[in-house]
């Protein structure tokens, strides 16, 4: 499984990763993609919608299931990667890079450094 050690993560299965300019992006990780099996459709939030911590902001579906996408932190969201509406695949084949789900900005920065870091991520995965 392929957890980078520069990103921070969530128990629900969400990568995170702070820009340059403080832009947070997230999407679901290695892990859970490889849980889910082929990818077929997404549901993202709205641009401009607030999104708290913790809160559902869309789903994910595969051929096994559907699965609620959790906000790892509180935001305002910026841009949704729209590749993924008709190409739902991508978050299978890198889930880390082109299947980025949202970008959200006026996050507050202390609420990423309080999730999880690569290592604590993948000893959850050892007991999913």
């Amino acid at each position: 499984m392929n957890t980078p050690g520069e990103l921070k993560y969530t128990k629900e299965h969400e990568w995170v990763k702070v820009e340059s300019d403080g832009t947070v992006v997230f999407g679901i990780t290695d892990f859970a993609q490889s849980a889910l099996g082929d990818v077929v459709f997404t549901s993202l939030p709205k641009v401009g919608a607030k999104i708290s911590a913790g809160s559902t902001c869309g789903e994910v579906e595969s051929t096994k299931s559907v699965s609620d996408i959790y906000t790892p932190v509180t935001g305002v969201v910026k841009e949704v990667n729209g590749a993924l509406t008709n190409n739902p695949e991508i978050i299978n084949s890198d889930p880390y890079g082109q299947g980025w789900m949202v970008k959200l900005s006026e996050v507050n920065l202390s609420e990423v450094e309080s999730l999880l870091d690569a290592n604590s991520y993948q000893e959850i995965t050892k007991s999913a």
